[in-house]
């Protein structure tokens, strides 16, 4: 997922995604402790995606809280 469409998604969407992003990281780490997992850049490309969701959520929280101060 890009940060441009990460951009486009309203805040319950960003949420959901995060869940369903740490669910997908959860799941990987299981198969790749079993010795079931065969891609094992997903792990990285998951982990990516959520530090993404993370940082648009901070900076629209930061974006809110400046523009109530400025008030």
């Amino acid at each position: 997922m890009k940060s441009t469409e990460i951009r486009e998604l309203t805040d319950e969407e960003l949420t959901k995604k995060l869940e369903d992003g740490r669910a997908e990281l959860f799941n990987l780490r299981f198969q790749m402790a079993t010795s079931q997992l065969d891609n094992t850049a997903r792990v990285t490309s998951v982990k990516r995606d959520i530090a993404r969701i993370q940082t648009e959520m901070r900076s629209r929280q930061i974006a809110a809280g400046t523009s109530a101060a400025a008030k």
